[in-house]
């Protein structure tokens, strides 16, 4: 149980509507005033559950995040307007959720989740909601709060559908319970294949309702049950799972004792030394008679299969770490993928591997098509 905190006379006008719910109360409207709530990602779920818990009167929010703001941001991170292109996301959003309720605090904390800091940060906070976009954080999330004893409320966004869990220590299965391990790649992000504006919106504001439901201690959490949401038919649905004995976090004998960074993981530093090659340069390369570049596409198979350029070779972003001894040693080496964020990567790992001086396609082959060649099927 969390500890109370005075309210002050305009805190106490400020949440009468809470207030005036027998459920929440001054009791409860307390609590939330002497929670601390870490959002992990500070984009399209972050910014509506941030929002929401903001104007809800949660004391310390951390908002987790070491992206800055891209103009493909607004149509969905409510957090962000036009001036904040280009700032660090937890800058702006402090900025905002400050202004949008000045009695709490905010934390910023500008860097990259992993499994060295994991710990650290989360024994500062109470409950995690993870809204990031990734796979291998989304396990390192679950992992930690597992691990630590966390409250855990997770969601997921993919083009006009979405999905939230809650998992509370003690009380049902976790994450891994569900999706005992899916590679990084195989479901794609929304930079790669879009994704409705509002759906981060909902998802997101579930996310928040099931914070204050945990900090109020009223209603049922999403504990062991999965909450699905399509947007096109405007229809909820509930799975319900339990927890897995062999389940390699929080089953019987777990294999999983300590957080772990997932594969391929790639620090910000090395993220920052990869260069890029735009689309008109890489066409004008292929054109010259000088030497020309091995192309490397990293996407799935069935993404290559769809849509590719001539002369590329299909090595999935899963498997480049592994393969990174067989990698070109000579001449130009250009990684691709749809927009760009997993060729990104590669090249970080290629670099890891030995290469040295790989290049990314700079918006992936989104840009190709867009500036090249409009056939490109994709």
């Amino acid at each position: 149980m969390l500890a109370r905190m005075v309210l002050s006379p305009s805190e106490l006008r400020r949440y009468n509507r809470h207030l005036k719910l027998a459920d929440v109360g001054l009791a409860g409207q307390e609590r939330l005033k002497a929670a601390r709530v870490l959002i992990v990602g500070a984009g399209g779920l972050g910014s509506a559950a941030a929002l929401y818990l903001a104007a809800a009167g949660v004391g310390t929010l951390g908002l987790l995040d070491y992206d800055l703001v891209d103009e493909s941001n607004l149509q969905r991170q409510l957090l962000y307007d036009s001036t904040c292109v280009g700032l660090p996301k937890t800058q702006s959003a402090r900025a905002r959720l400050n202004a949008l309720n000045p009695d709490i605090d905010v934390i910023a904390h500008q860097t990259e989740l992993c499994a060295a800091n994991v710990r650290e940060l989360f024994a500062l906070y109470d409950v995690i909601i993870d809204g990031s976009d990734r796979m291998g954080t989304r396990y390192l999330v679950n992992d930690a709060c597992v691990l630590y004893g966390k409250p855990l409320i997770s969601a997921a966004v993919h083009r006009f559908e979405g999905q939230a869990l809650t998992y509370v220590p003690g009380q049902g299965p976790c994450y891994r319970c569900l999706f005992a391990a899916l590679p990084e790649g195989v479901v794609q992000n929304c930079a790669d294949v879009g994704v409705l504006g509002v759906l981060p919106g909902v998802l997101g504001t579930l996310q928040a309702t099931e914070a204050i439901k945990l900090i109020v201690g009223v209603g049922a959490p999403l504990i062991g049950r999965l909450l699905t949401y399509d947007a096109l038919e405007l229809r909820f649905s509930e799975f319900r799972f339990t927890r897995r004995a062999d389940c390699a976090v929080c089953g019987e004998h777990p294999s999983i004792l300590e957080p772990a960074d997932p594969p391929g993981f790639c620090t910000l530093e090395e993220l920052e030394h990869v260069h890029g090659i735009s689309a008109a340069q890489l066409a004008q390369s292929l054109a010259s008679p000088a030497g020309r570049p091995h192309l490397i596409d990293v996407r799935e198979p069935a993404e290559f299969v769809a849509g590719h350029l001539p002369g590329a070779s299909n090595i999935p972003l899963g498997q480049i770490e592994e393969l990174g001894a067989t990698l070109p040693r000579h001449g130009p080496v250009v990684f691709m993928c749809r927009s760009g964020a997993r060729s990104l990567r590669a090249c970080a790992l290629a670099r890891r591997a030995g290469l040295e001086q790989p290049l990314q396609l700079e918006g992936g082959l989104l840009a190709w098509k867009a500036a090249v060649e409009p056939s490109l099927p994709l």
